[in-house]
């Protein structure tokens, strides 16, 4: 049984001492920001409203409405003013009416 105790005793330790001797605390680094979130920060908002049914169009479509946060007709949300986000008002531009930001 000591020798059990030894070894687990061994690994424990080890781990201790590999988080020791590696990198800095995730804490103490600069905090890293994206381009988007850098062009989000700008306040250029975009209201959306979905103003046609979803019904008879593709699938991809319907998945683009609901990931804007569209739930149904006349529903309307504001979103920031990013390359993706415009991207995907574009894929479904015959479905909804944007206002602000163009």
């Amino acid at each position: 049984m000591a020798k059990t105790t030894d070894k687990t005793a061994g690994k424990a330790a080890g781990k201790a001492a590999g988080r020791a001797a590696g990198t800095a605390a995730p804490e103490a680094s600069a905090p890293k920001r994206s381009r988007a979130k850098a062009k989000a920060s700008n306040n250029k908002r975009l209201t959306v409203t979905l103003t046609k049914s979803t019904i008879g169009f593709d699938n991809k479509q319907w998945l683009v409405v609901e990931s804007l946060g569209l739930r149904k007709i006349n529903h309307t949300i504001e979103v920031a003013d990013t390359p993706s986000v415009r991207g995907m008002i574009h894929k479904v531009r015959h479905l909804v009416t944007v206002t602000g930001g163009q």
